[in-house]
């Protein structure tokens, strides 16, 4: 999908942080991070660039002026619905061969093991070491 997004100035994952953004306008830094599963310098790095192409805006939280939200600019508004057809039609080829009940099933199974992952990088976040 990186070929894809190309043509719209996106590198590297930075679709992912884009569609969090667009569905969650004045975000936090951290609760960005969060949804992505990356730590807060990664998150900042990707922002950063963001910012720098005109695809998002940092501005201060009314209660709080330390904090920064992040917002989409008008140029991520125009992309992100090129993003979610890329994502729609990446599904459809990858499930092209399944039935409905397997694609269903398939959901749930990774739903299962996004909530284990979701699980373990809580679990290491809060500075807890794994046992191997």
């Amino acid at each position: 999908a990186n070929v894809e997004f190309k043509q719209f100035d996106l590198t590297k994952g930075q679709h992912l942080y884009l569609v969090r953004i667009c569905e969650n306008p004045g975000i936090f830094q951290d609760q960005l991070a969060e949804l992505i599963k990356v730590d807060r310098t990664t998150a900042a790095r990707a922002i950063k660039k963001l910012e720098e192409k005109g695809f998002v805006t940092k501005r201060a939280d009314t209660a709080n002026k330390k904090i920064r939200r992040i917002y989409p600019t008008e140029k991520a508004r125009r992309t992100y619905p090129n993003i979610l057809r890329e994502n729609v039609y990446s599904n459809q080829v990858a499930l092209k061969s399944l039935s409905t009940d397997e694609a269903d099933e398939l959901e749930r199974l990774l739903e299962k093991v996004s909530d284990n992952i979701d699980e373990d990088w809580h679990y290491v976040k809060k500075g807890n070491r794994r046992t191997y």
